[in-house]
């Protein structure tokens, strides 16, 4: 009954099932058996679940022909008839083995497999437990914080989360016993047990902590449908109601701004801009940047970026300090948003305006009038015109079929010469192909790359953002458009690094299951040799 007691006890105190630490204990006994009668010797033991009996047998095969290395475990059918004689060949013959009298090397063996198989078990029940939970917050108490990073204990001691540095708020001062509040983002399954890693710095954790404090957006009345943060200073988030008598906005705030205030005390002091949420993306974006008052936006959706207009007056609002406004309301949006005054875009109007012209009349041979007219129709490229479907060039006014065949025929003239050009120059300057065909670079570029030794799409993941702009020339190319296409060059070297990663690890795992089989064994080698 003792056995059985201190299963219970371990049972209850891990919270782990019964059964799994009697098999454990079972493990053991066995381990101390063989290091006793000898490690060939199949010895296994069962502890009765009622009365907490404990049972040793020894099993021998009977087979054809003993295998020299299962010699101890095998025996031939004429040897087992002699023994009983209506053994069989595939049976087994089962000898009991006397009451083991643990000795101390055999019982610190015995405590080492209960001790490794409770782990084992509480590990797999606590990440069976979280697995699930990804996206919920949860409470805890801080166990100690060390260089910034905090070990939260959460559940009341059945697991442990990790609030890495970066995941907190900036300027948030955490100690030990302190009760926080942080958003389960991940849980992985790690070779030392399960690992949860939490945040207050992620954007779903002021979403979660406004669904808890909105019955409206619990019960499904108002959906969030963006937010964007800058942990603890700013924070913007989006919300639409989905019943018409329902002020969103409204509901978000609360009571004298009740609600909202209990986020941001959370959040310590976040300052917190709740918007509606519209279709309309233009009238979206337009209350996302406020307090400033926006003129006019121009949208490509191709390219899924934004101009925005604003009086000369509005441009700092908008901006925000440091730029935080616009940068939020990017990230609202998921668009790229470029502020600028009306004289600005005036300007830029102007430049594409005379930079397109120009191009028109040089590669297509036609007059400023002509080139103005396309213009005018939307296209901004010789290969627009040449993937223009002659039925579309004749409804533009003063095109007929022979015109507008004509400028697509030269169009496809000009892209082929070009085609050509620049497998020449490719050719000349030692360009590879994956330069070549990697997506974002015009001709122009890459000939631009190919002459200031960038040859190769690693030659491009090797340059810096500021390096490209001043290879491409000033004005050429925005410093954020740099560091996206180095970015997307680098990809390759990532997805070659994570695969390595895995080889290492599944190196290590093997490399720490053998040692540990090696630490098993040497107690009950120690005995075995007493």
């Amino acid at each position: 009954m003792e056995m059985l007691q201190v299963a219970d006890a371990v049972a209850r105190e891990k919270g782990i099932d019964r059964d799994i630490v009697l098999g454990a204990m079972e493990e053991a006994i066995q381990k101390a058996g063989r290091s006793k009668y000898g490690h060939d010797h199949d010895i296994r033991a069962t502890i009765d679940r009622k009365n907490g009996a404990i049972e040793m047998k020894r099993y021998r095969e009977v087979v054809e022909q003993i295998d020299e290395e299962e010699e101890v475990r095998q025996l031939t059918l004429e040897q087992a008839q002699r023994e009983k004689k209506d053994a069989a060949l595939g049976d087994f013959l089962i000898d009991d083995l006397p009451p083991l009298d643990f000795g101390r090397i055999a019982a610190q063996t015995a405590k080492q497999v209960i001790v490794q198989k409770v782990r084992e078990a509480e590990r797999a029940r606590q990440y069976l437990e979280f697995k699930d939970r990804t996206g919920e917050i949860i409470n805890g108490v801080i166990k100690r914080v060390e260089y910034g990073n905090v070990t939260i204990d959460i559940g009341g001691g059945r697991a442990e989360g990790y609030l890495r540095r970066e995941e907190c708020i900036p300027r948030e001062h955490l100690k030990n016993g302190d009760r926080v509040r942080a958003y389960i983002h991940e849980v992985r399954e790690e070779q030392r047990g399960p690992q949860i890693f939490m945040s207050r710095t992620h954007p779903d954790f002021m979403a979660k902590l406004f669904t808890q404090e909105v019955p409206e957006i619990y019960e499904g009345m108002i959906e969030i449908k963006a937010v964007a943060r800058d942990p603890g200073s700013r924070a913007k988030i989006a919300v639409q109601s989905r019943d018409g008598s329902v002020d969103p906005v409204g509901a978000c705030v609360g009571m004298r701004g009740s609600r909202v205030q209990a986020v941001v005390n959370e959040l310590q002091g976040e300052k917190i801009d709740i918007i509606p949420w519209t279709e309309d993306l233009g009238s979206f974006i337009i209350s996302a940047l406020q307090p400033a008052e926006v003129a006019k936006v121009v949208m490509d959706e191709d390219k899924k970026r934004m101009d925005v207009v604003v009086p000369e007056e509005q441009l700092s609002l908008a901006i925000g300090r440091r730029g935080q406004n616009v940068r939020l309301a990017s990230m609202l949006v998921g668009w790229d948003i470029d502020i600028m005054t009306e004289e600005e875009e005036a300007t830029r109007r102007q430049e594409e305006f005379k930079s397109r012209s120009e191009l028109f009349i040089t590669a297509l041979d036609i007059d400023e009038m002509i080139a103005q007219l396309l213009i005018a129709e939307g296209f901004s490229s010789v290969r627009e015109i040449a993937e223009t479907p002659i039925e579309e060039m004749t409804e533009i006014e003063g095109f007929d079929e022979d015109i507008g065949q004509e400028l697509i025929n030269r169009s496809v003239t000009w892209l082929e010469a070009q085609a050509k050009e620049l497998k020449e120059k490719q050719t000349e300057l030692g360009i590879n192909d994956d330069l070549m065909t990697f997506a974002g670079l015009t001709p122009e570029i890459i000939i631009k790359l190919g002459q200031n030794e960038v040859k190769s799409r690693d030659d491009l993941a090797d340059l810096a953002a500021d390096e490209l702009v001043e290879i491409l020339g000033e004005g050429s190319m925005k410093e954020r458009d740099a560091e996206t296409l180095i970015m997307k060059a680098r990809e390759h070297w990532f997805a070659e690094e994570d695969a390595q990663k895995a080889k290492e690890e599944e190196a290590a795992a093997e490399n720490d299951n053998a040692g540990d089989a090696e630490a098993e064994q040497a107690p009950a080698e120690a005995a075995s040799n007493a």
